[in-house]
């Protein structure tokens, strides 16, 4: 039971910390302002697809890597009542 419960903390710990990689990545990227007088063309547009679309894949990774982390937790507590 031990050697479940070290495995459990450690698969907390990296999914905690991957997490707040990932969140990390996500957020320092800034992206420009336009202006409504700005004129866009097809390559500013590909550009700010581009960046929402990266942007929500590292978001969509950290939400999966937190709840594997929230639920690893949540069975590391069961587990630790019981024994």
């Amino acid at each position: 039971m031990t050697a479940a419960l070290l495995a459990l903390d450690l698969l907390i710990i990296v999914a905690a910390t991957a997490s707040g990689i990932l969140w990390f990545k996500a957020s320092r990227g800034q992206m420009r302002r336009v202006s409504a007088t700005e004129h866009l063309d097809h390559q500013d547009l590909n550009r700010l697809v581009v960046a929402f679309n990266r942007t929500q894949i590292l978001n969509r990774r950290a939400a999966l890597a937190t709840a594997l982390a929230a639920f690893a937790g949540a069975l590391r507590t069961g587990l630790g009542m019981v024994a």
